[in-house]
């Protein structure tokens, strides 16, 4: 499957873009998210069930005269995509983008981390929607899931963590990473880190650090 290039994640977005009010569709970040956050549950979710998520966050219909085809067909690449890197723990790169602007952030989880990490957002926003509606992932051991789990929930405001003192706890004892491409970096590592709990290979993996990160673009 050919992965999308800047381009089409453009138009993607674009798609998006035109879903019509009063659904609110996913951005393509958020979508990213969304897609691993959906590929890490124990079972596989059928098409139908997450599918209508990504054009509207609580899953409402599209009307029956928009024209979905191309929007779902890029969809389904993407999903692709990470479905086979995450099978092979295979190191993929994130929808993140640096945001232009101190007014598109997003409020810092801790003081300490650098304004420009507040890009991820979206995409953990995402991965959290996922488990909002497909829970099955949240429900293994504690001590196998925390410490991933902190790595990318330490994005979100701990007032979304309530009734969560372990994981809050663990979120609390990590490092706040030091700039964007590190961030980026403990995405992917705790989405291969989970799959080795939720969707065992023969040998639980180690991923190992990748090369030189590619600095995500910047996103309007």
């Amino acid at each position: 499957m050919k992965p999308l290039d800047e381009r089409e994640i453009d138009e993607l977005q674009a798609l998006l873009d035109r879903v019509p009010a009063p659904l609110e569709p996913l951005d393509v970040s958020m979508l990213d998210g969304f897609l691993c956050g959906v590929l890490l549950q124990p079972q596989r979710i059928p098409e139908f069930r997450w599918l209508p998520h990504v054009t509207d966050a609580d899953g409402r219909a599209l009307p029956a005269q928009f024209d979905a085809l191309r929007l779902h067909a890029l969809v389904r690449r993407r999903h692709a995509e990470l479905e086979d890197a995450i099978a092979r723990r295979q190191w993929f790169d994130p929808w993140v983008f640096e945001l232009e602007g101190e007014d598109d952030a997003q409020d810092e989880a801790f003081d300490e981390a650098p304004p420009e990490v507040d890009a991820v957002y979206p995409w953990v926003a995402g991965f959290a929607t996922a488990q909002e509606f497909f829970p099955a992932l949240m429900q293994f051991n504690a001590a196998d899931i925390t410490e991933p789990l902190a790595m990318l929930y330490r994005h979100l405001d701990p007032d979304d963590l309530e009734d969560a003192e372990e994981l809050l706890a663990e979120i609390e004892s990590l490092e706040p990473p030091e700039d964007l491409t590190e961030a980026v970096e403990a995405l992917v590592r705790a989405t291969l880190l989970l799959a080795d709990v939720s969707r065992p290979a023969s040998a639980p993996s180690k991923p190992q650090r990748p090369g030189p990160a590619r600095r995500p673009p910047p996103r309007r």
